[in-house]
C-alpha cells in the first residue's frame, strides 16, 4: 500500500523517520504493536494520517515500520519489526492470506459468524473484520486506516466471499472520518443496501446481528466457546442469564435442555433482540418447549432483592466494569459483589459461570476475586475450569487479553 496519505503525492515528502527512547526500543523489539507519542524523541517531519512511519534504533538501523496517527496517543501502530520489508500490495495480500489461514478448520457450515481479522493479534493494528453470513463488517479503531480504504476494500472483496461490506468506526474517529475522509459509521462500502439486522448461524443456532448500529460489530462473537459449554451444562436446570443482552447464552441453554431460562438485562432493546432470537429458532423443539422469562432490571439490584429465587445455572457476563486503569480496583470490588449476589441465588448442585471483558482487570485478578468470594460464602464448591479467548479472537500481547471466564459448581 502507498506510504502516503491521499492528500500527499508519493514524491512530496521524504519517508517519515522516527527515533524513539531506549525503553520504547526494547518494547518494540519484544513485539509490542503500539508506540506512544511520548516515546518519540525525534522525527524528520510532521506525519500524515495513515502513512508509513519507519522507526530506527540508536545505531540508525531499521527497527520497525507502522501506520502513523498524529491525532492518537498511540502514535504508531506497528506492522512489522525486525529486518526491513517492502510494505506493498503483495505484502498486504500475503498478510491477509496468513491471517485467514489461521481460521481454516475452525468452523463448519453450522457456524458462519466469526472473526476473520483480530486487530493487533493478527498483525492488523486497530482493525477487525467480522463475518455474519454473507455480510462482512470492517471496524476501525484508528484513523490511520481511513486513507487506505481505497486499497484495503478491494483486497477484502477479492479474498472474502460476501455480498456486502459494512464500515464501523470507533467513536473517537467518527468526526474525523466524516470531515476529512467522507466516511461514516454504518456505511456500506459495497453491496446492496440494508435496513434491518442480518441473520447468521452459530453452532446451528440462528442469531440476528445489528451490523449497522449494534455494539462492537453487531454481536458478541467472542463468547461463542462459553455459550457452547453452557449448552452442555444446561440439561434439566433452571438458568439465569444476567446481563443477557441478545440472549445468546439463553438460547444455547434452551437447546441444551434447560428446564427454564430467564434473561435479565436493564435494556428493553436488548431483551427485544433476545425475544427475536428465540423466535428465529422456534423450529428447534427444545427451544420452543423451554419457558423463557425476560426481566428488565439492573442486575446488581435485582440479584440483591431476589435471593429467594433460586437457579441451577447462573451466567454473570457484565459489560466492562473498568474502561480505564483508574477504575480497576473498583471493578474488582464490583465483581466480588456480583459473584456474592449470584451465589446466594444458587441451589445446591448448581453451577456459576462468571465472565469478565475488562482488559484492565487481569485474568489472575478476576479469578482470584471469584475464588475468594466463593470461599467466603461458606458453601462447598468445586472449580470446574477457566477459559480465555476463543481461537478466532486470539490475544498475542498483554493489552489484548481482556476475556476470561471461570466455572464453579456449588454442592451445598
Amino acid at each position: 500500500m502507498s506510504s502516503q496519505s491521499k492528500s500527499k503525492p508519493a514524491a512530496a515528502a521524504p519517508r517519515l523517520r522516527l527515533r524513539i527512547t531506549a525503553t520504547a526500543e526494547s518494547i518494540v523489539r519484544s513485539g509490542h504493536p503500539w508506540l506512544f507519542a511520548d516515546s518519540i524523541h525525534e522525527q524528520n517531519r510532521a506525519g500524515n494520517t495513515g502513512e508509513l512511519a519507519v522507526i530506527y534504533d540508536r545505531k540508525d538501523e531499521f527497527l520497525a515500520v507502522g501506520l502513523y496517527d498524529p491525532d492518537s496517543p498511540i502514535r504508531v501502530r506497528v506492522l512489522h519489526a525486525g529486518k526491513p520489508q517492502t510494505i506493498d500490495a503483495s505484502w498486504w495480500r500475503n498478510r491477509l492470506q496468513e491471517t485467514l489461514a489461521r481460521r481454516e478448520g475452525l468452523f463448519d457450515a453450522q457456524t458462519n459468524g466469526y472473526r476473520c481479522i483480530n486487530g493487533e493479534s493478527d498483525g492488523w493494528p486497530g482493525l477487525v473484520l467480522d463475518r455474519y453470513g454473507d455480510a462482512l463488517v470492517l471496524k476501525l479503531y484508528t484513523a490511520a486506516w481511513l486513507p487506505r480504504l481505497g486499497e484495503l476494500v478491494p483486497l477484502i472483496r477479492e479474498t472474502q466471499a460476501g455480498e456486502r461490506l459494512i464500515l464501523r468506526l470507533s467513536r473517537n474517529i467518527q468526526r474525523l472520518a466524516e470531515k476529512e475522509f467522507k466516511h461514516a459509521d454504518g456505511e456500506i462500502l459495497y453491496g446492496p443496501g440494508l435496513n434491518e439486522p442480518v441473520i447468521f448461524l452459530e453452532t446451528g443456532l440462528r442469531f440476528e446481528a445489528d451490523v449497522l448500529r449494534g455494539q462492537k460489530t453487531g454481536f458478541f462473537l467472542d463468547q461463542r466457546e462459553n455459550r457452547r459449554k453452557v449448552e452442555a451444562l444446561a440439561k434439566g436446570r433452571a438458568v439465569l442469564n444476567a446481563f443477557s443482552f441478545s440472549g445468546g447464552f439463553s438460547l444455547y441453554a434452551a437447546r441444551g435442555g434447560a428446564k427454564s431460562v430467564t434473561d435479565l438485562d436493564i435494556s428493553a432493546h436488548a431483551l427485544a433482540s433476545a425475544e427475536r432470537n428465540f423466535k428465529l429458532n422456534a423450529d428447534i423443539p427444545a427451544v420452543a418447549g423451554c419457558p423463557h422469562e425476560m426481566v428488565q432490571a439492573d442486575t446488581f439490584e435485582w440479584l440483591d432483592k431476589s435471593a429467594n429465587r433460586k437457579f441451577d445455572l447462573i451466567i454473570l457476563d457484565p459489560p466492562s466494569l473498568a474502561k480505564r486503569e483508574a477504575e480497576r480496583a473498583g471493578a474488582i470490588r464490583a465483581y466480588g459483589k456480583l459473584v456474592a449476589a449470584g451465589i446466594r441465588c444458587l441451589n445446591n448442585g448448581s453451577v456459576l459461570l462468571a465472565a469478565s471483558c475488562s482488559a484492565h482487570v487481569s485474568a489472575d485478578e478476576f479469578f482470584a476475586v471469584v475464588r475468594q468470594t466463593a470461599a467466603g460464602s461458606g458453601r462447598k464448591f468445586v472449580e470446574l475450569e477457566t477459559s480465555l479467548h476463543a481461537p478466532d479472537h486470539a490475544a498475542r500481547f498483554k493489552e489484548a487479553e481482556y476475556l476470561k471466564a471461570i466455572y464453579l459448581r456449588f454442592d451445598k
